[in-house]
């Protein structure tokens, strides 16, 4: 299969001489592209609006005096009763099960600067989905042009 790597009209000009199969297999493989790129999307808005909560509720965590009664989760829906103990020292999740202690200037810290990389990588992928949707959207118009010549020949 001919690579769709490359942009403009250089790929034009390169799928203009592709057969049908080709083609239809360059479109297949873009879309699927183009589809895994956008589930990704998704989870890293996902897990950018999980961050944007963590900090939020590390402000208010920091605005409880101590003693104060609050529900604690364990769980999604698992909340048991706790008493805030030190509001300066949260536990922060760095992920499959490992939480490490740090101050709470640490922990909105934390939450900050793995917003700004999920916000990076987001527009970075948002750039590579387009390059990718550029290139089917072109296969496909490529594809019924030739597809469109084909019919009347038949």
């Amino acid at each position: 299969m001919a690579s769709s790597r490359g942009s403009g009209s250089g790929v034009g000009a390169e799928m203009e001489k592709m057969s049908v199969e080709q083609l239809k297999a360059i479109k297949e493989q873009t879309d699927l592209e183009v589809n895994l790129l956008q589930d990704s999307l998704n989870n890293i808005r996902t897990a950018t609006s999980r961050l944007e909560i963590a900090s939020s509720a590390l402000h208010d965590l920091s605005l409880c005096p101590q003693g104060q009664k609050m529900l604690v989760p364990l769980t999604a829906s698992l909340y048991v009763p706790g008493t805030l103990d030190d509001a300066d020292r949260v536990l922060v999740d760095v992920g499959t099960g490992y939480f490490i202690e740090k101050t709470m200037a640490e922990g909105k810290d934390y939450c900050e600067r793995k917003i700004n990389l999920l916000k990076s990588n987001f527009e970075q992928l948002i750039e590579v989905a387009s390059k990718k949707k550029s290139i089917a959207d072109e296969a496909g118009a490529v594809l019924q042009a030739k597809l469109k010549q084909l019919s009347p020949a038949s």
